[in-house]
Order: structure tokens, then sequence, then C-alpha cells
């Protein structure tokens, strides 16, 4: 014998089982995990750090020594917190909440300032010392000690600047960029004026060189270039002084006057080309 069901058994019988909500997703599911230095245990085969012989784990914590693994972010080998740490500072008992925001506004105050203390005006109390007739650096010094003038702050007397003058048709801006010059960059016009300018620069060295005269090369001795830029030497005699004038000299290094002539005429004849103030050193570059 079947077994009478109520349509309203049925119906909840045939509709589908409610199924539970979505469960929400932590911050540490979100966000990825926060990636530790390696260590010996991480290295696996064909790793980009994969060593040889001994290795320890202060070698895969150095940047500088750690290879950038192909696919995955360069890792700097800093540890890091968990991921229960929470970065920032909480300060406590000055976040009221909306009551205190909506009672009253945190304001900056400003802090009092102190008045600054201007510099001695030296100069005017030094005028009016010398109006009364104190010259002396004592009486100075008292009429400072007992007259002190300070320099005038300029904010008490802003400089009014005149507003510059312009003339009535002057107009302000920059001036407008002229237009391209599109048939002429269309036809390469300006290739074109280049190459040619190139050509007539080609032509004109080749010509020049054509009608240049090649000289052989010249070698000048030094006897040369002394006899074109030798210049007038004028001979005077040394200064001394007049008591002195009729003193005549005690020491003689030549042993003849002939030979002591031929010296002192050698010696005005490279007087211009040598160097030093008694003209007595090397010779001067040509």
């Amino acid at each position: 014998m079947a077994e009478l069901v109520s349509p309203r058994e049925q119906d909840l019988k045939c509709s589908p089982k409610p199924q539970p909500p979505p469960a929400r997703r932590t911050p540490s599911q979100i966000f990825p995990r926060v990636r530790r230095p390696l260590t010996v245990a991480d290295l696996r085969p064909r790793m980009e750090n994969e060593r040889l012989g001994v290795v320890r784990d202060s070698m895969l914590q150095n940047h500088l020594i750690v290879k950038p693994e192909l696919g995955k972010p360069r890792e700097r080998s800093y540890s890091l917190p968990g991921p229960d740490f929470s970065y920032g500072l909480y300060i406590r008992g000055l976040d009221g909440g909306v009551s205190e925001a909506l009672g009253h506004w945190h304001e900056y105050k400003k802090p009092p300032t102190c008045p600054q203390k201007l510099p001695r005006d030296y100069i005017a109390m030094n005028r009016r010392a010398l109006k009364i007739g104190l010259v002396t650096a004592k009486e100075t010094f008292l009429y400072h000690q007992l007259n002190d003038i300070r320099v005038r702050d300029q904010k008490e007397r802003p400089v009014r600047k005149e507003a510059p003058s312009f003339p009535p048709n002057m107009t302000f801006g920059i001036k407008a960029r002229p237009s391209t010059p599109l048939p002429d960059l269309l036809r390469h016009q300006y290739q074109q004026l280049w190459v040619q300018e190139q050509k007539d620069t080609q032509k004109a060295i080749k010509l020049e060189k054509k009608h240049k005269v090649n000289l052989g090369k010249l070698y000048e001795t030094r006897s040369c270039q002394l006899r074109r830029h030798k210049p007038v030497v004028k001979v005077d005699t040394l200064w001394r002084l007049p008591q002195f004038q009729k003193v005549g000299t005690h020491l003689d290094t030549f042993p003849t006057e002939a030979a002591r002539q031929r010296a002192l005429k050698a010696h005005r004849q490279e007087h211009a080309v040598r160097l030093g103030s008694l003209r007595m050193g090397n010779y001067t570059h040509p």
C-alpha cells in the first residue's frame, strides 16, 4: 500500500537543500605570505642559488650573493615578522571616536614666539656722540651704555614697490610657433638642401687643394730665428747710489779686458731670447 504524502512535504523533498553562506577569507588568505630569506633546506636542484661545496644559511641572506629566481621577485634577504604582525603605531588615549570629533576639533595652536632682540645700531650712536662732542673711546663707550639705539625692523617700514609701467598696446604671452612646412617635409626638401651643401663644401675643398702650392718642408735653425726676431736692445749703464758713483770695482773675474768685452757682447746679443730678470736663463720658445 503506497504511503500518502502531502503536497507540502513533496515540495520540501524536491526543493534543493539550502547551502551555507560562503566563508569569508582572512587577510592572510587574500594577501600572499611574506617571503622569508632562503635557507639551505629550501634549495632544490636546478635552482639559481644551487651551490657546490659548503653552503651556509648566511650565504643565502646576503643580497649581494643571492641570485634572482626565474619568475619570482628579487629577494633582499631581510627577515620580516610573521603574518600576525601589525605595522604602524597605535596611540592610546588620543582617539575619542565620533563623539569627540563632533564635540570639538583639534586645532593647531601656534606656539608663542619670543620677540627677537634687534642688534644695536652703532652707526647712529656714534653719529649722535660726535654731535655732542664725545670723541674718545671711553666717552663713546659710556654713551653706548646710556643710550641704547637698536636697528629698526624692516617689517615696520615696508618698501612700496611701484607697479611697472607697460605700453598700452603691449601683448603679454609668448609668440606662437610658426606652422610646420608639411610640403617641404613630404618632399624631403631639407635633405636635398643638406646634400647640396655637402657637395658644394667638397667642391670648394678640392678646388682649394688644387690651387694650393705644396712647398717642401722648411727647417729653421736657431740662427735664422734669431736673425729674424732679433730686437733692438738699448744698452744702459747700471744704476748706482750717489755715494758709490766714483767707487771702482774691486773684483774682476776675466783674465783680460778683451775677454770681458767679448762676454758682454755675447750677452747683449742673446739678451732678448733668454729668461730671467737678468736675462741669463734658458732660451725662450720660438
